[in-house]
């Protein structure tokens, strides 16, 4: 972890090297969670999204978010976060739902306070679903914070529904965009 109550501990990653999880760099988890506490992003109610590890999620949970909902497909890795969270004493202050984003994101009440998404680079689904969350009311309108991460390659949606692209980070060949309300 880059900072917080879990400073300094290292995550579970991926099991096996077949996985096709991509696991967010130290550098570019850093360079998000600084600019999201520039602008002032609440931690309180995260919902981490492709979750992959939960390093996301969880980080977020070590710089004092009080409770963090974890959406990723694969049991494997559901199980990876499960063991990462009871490793850091967080298990308490999380849900891990084992489902596609894509079949959750109808089941997610919030309202969260912050929205992490690392989908699969290229996956044309990803914008439409992040509108679809942020337009049924699941993220907080007045406070809400989206970061979504992607390819360099690609370029940023300008907004996800009523939330305005604030900021972009580029580190390689991942790029961060932070959402915040109109």
């Amino acid at each position: 972890m880059i900072a917080g109550s879990a400073r300094g501990r290292q995550l579970k990653g991926p099991p096996g090297r077949a996985s096709d999880v991509r696991p967010s760099s130290d550098l570019v988890r850093g360079a998000l969670f600084d600019s999201l506490a520039a602008l002032g992003a609440d931690f309180t109610h995260t919902l981490d999204l492709y979750a992959g590890t939960g390093a996301l999620g969880i980080e977020a949970l070590s710089r004092g978010g009080e409770s963090c909902h974890f959406v990723e497909k694969n049991r494997a890795m559901a199980d990876v976060i499960r063991e990462n969270l009871d490793a850091l004493a967080f298990t308490d202050s999380a849900q891990v739902i084992v489902a596609p984003v894509e079949r959750a994101v109808g089941r997610l009440a919030g309202p969260y306070t912050l929205v992490l998404a690392d989908p699969p680079y290229a996956d044309p689904a990803a914008i439409a679903l992040l509108e679809r969350l942020a337009q049924s009311g699941a993220i907080d309108g007045d406070h809400g914070t989206i970061a979504l991460e992607h390819s360099t390659r690609e370029e940023a949606a300008a907004a996800i529904g009523p939330f305005l692209l604030v900021r972009s980070l580029r580190h390689g060949d991942s790029s961060v965009s932070i959402y915040r309300p109109d």
